[in-house]
């Protein structure tokens, strides 16, 4: 098993080839794409924010599973996706979304695999996608966001792309009885100051989403209250 989630956390830019790019575009931009217009009736606002070339990592909000396909479905490149390493434990969903680009990180630490693979994807022409909350929020709020995206942006040298998402933590199944909303910010150049650059893009998620950002010692605090 170790091995395995050695294989899915490092990558090499030959797997980041013709196929997984039709792959990702069959399912995402084909299949995925229907059910957003069909039954989510989805927006994009900001498109022209998008950088031409591939020196950017994607950051958007986090509310639902849809969220990836979504941001791949709307992206004019490939992306690939950060997945907790949990996820390729499970046998059909590893090969599923192996298949779409994305590769086993530890949330915790993320190490020189982690670096290693991003600057591989950055030298395939795809981009980087990853979630600075990294796990699912509720709409409204804006918590548990860490600062490893903000490292990886001073690493590799990659703007940040700020991308607020609205509406996908709403079930629908019926046609036209959701709506997704997706707004792509400015892009955030990237610095040395990590605490900087992820600020920049709170505040920039705030703007797009109109959410509120709740720190770690609010959350504390809001437990204490609760208990």
């Amino acid at each position: 098993m170790s091995k395995k989630k050695k294989e899915y956390s490092t990558r090499l830019s030959s797997q980041y080839n013709v196929w997984r790019g039709l792959f990702q575009n069959l399912v995402c931009k084909f299949g995925y794409m229907i059910r957003f217009k069909l039954v989510y009736r989805l927006e994009v606002q900001g498109l022209e924010n998008v950088p031409k070339d591939n020196e950017y990592i994607i950051c958007p909000n986090h509310l639902s599973t849809l969220d990836p396909p979504l941001v791949v479905s709307v992206m004019p490149r490939h992306v690939a996706f950060m997945a907790k390493k949990e996820l390729f434990d499970i046998p059909f969903l590893r090969w599923w979304i192996d298949w779409l680009g994305a590769f086993a990180v530890n949330r915790e630490s993320l190490g020189p695999s982690t670096v290693k693979t991003v600057k591989i994807i950055k030298d395939s022409k795809w981009v980087l996608g990853m979630f600075p909350q990294g796990t699912r929020g509720v709409p409204g709020e804006i918590r548990g966001v860490t600062k490893g995206f903000a490292g990886l942006a001073k690493l590799t040298k990659c703007a940040i792309l700020p991308v607020g998402i609205l509406g996908t933590n709403e079930v629908k199944r019926w046609p036209f009885t959701g709506k997704i909303v997706v707004k792509i910010g400015k892009p955030i150049p990237y610095s040395n100051n990590p605490e900087e650059t992820m600020q920049k893009w709170i505040d920039a998620i705030e703007e797009l989403t109109g959410f509120k950002y709740i720190s770690d010692e609010e959350t504390k605090e809001i437990g204490a209250e609760n208990e």
